[in-house]
């Protein structure tokens, strides 16, 4: 009964929340606090950003091992860090609009996986470095919209993606609390979370991704 409980309400909130965001924040405060560049980082994950916390998911459901899901948090954390310094200090200029799309896509891409493999191959840790490059770009944004002076680059950077793995350690821990219910029963956790949520994150992130390229 509790777990159905917690999986229903699982459901609920992600359907209730199902609407794509746009990567043009309007962050309409404006400080130079070390704090205020984390908390940006956070909030740009939670609540803002549902499509980065499904990534996280999709990370976190094709294995519970918390080696593994390290491995692949770490991944994801030392990409999206490359992009968005890269970002911030001019030397590369995503479009936008492709960079949502595609972000999109990696959800949908990795979803899918889910529901045919049911191991972490080296394959999949590469796909999700390239994932996560493409993240980072939409991290970025968040930070340009504030047009920052060039003295509070360093210390935006380093605070908001800060904010951005407190987010992500927290989704995390949270499945991690969930999925103990389901520890000595592999094969129901299987069938009753990864698959049906594999498929609502395909549904949700299959409509991001053609309302961000035509729309």
């Amino acid at each position: 009964m509790l777990k159905r409980s917690i999986l229903g309400l699982l459901f609920f909130v992600i359907t209730l929340t199902a609407q794509a965001h746009t990567i043009d924040y309007v962050l309409d405060e404006t400080t130079n606090s070390f704090f205020f560049y984390i908390w940006q980082g956070i909030r740009h994950i939670i609540p803002l950003g549902l499509d980065h916390i499904l990534f996280i998911f999709c990370i976190f459901f094709l294995s519970t091992s918390t080696k593994k899901v390290i491995l692949q948090a770490s991944m994801f954390t030392l990409a999206h860090s490359i992009t968005l310094g890269l970002v911030m200090f001019d030397v590369i200029h995503p479009p936008t609009h492709w960079v949502e799309a595609l972000i999109a896509m990696s959800i949908v891409f990795l979803a899918a996986e889910n529901l045919f493999i049911d191991v972490v191959k080296p394959s999949r840790i590469i796909l999700i470095f390239l994932f996560g490059l493409v993240h980072g770009m939409g991290f970025a944004s968040a930070l340009t919209a504030l047009d920052l002076p060039k003295s509070d680059f360093v210390k935006a950077l380093v605070g908001f993606n800060m904010g951005v793995e407190i987010a992500q350690l927290s989704i995390i821990l949270l499945l991690t609390l969930i999925i103990r219910l389901f520890k000595t029963h592999p094969a129901v956790y299987r069938r009753r979370v990864v698959m049906p949520m594999s498929i609502l994150i395909i549904i949700i992130a299959s409509y991001w991704t053609i309302e961000r390229i035509f729309f």
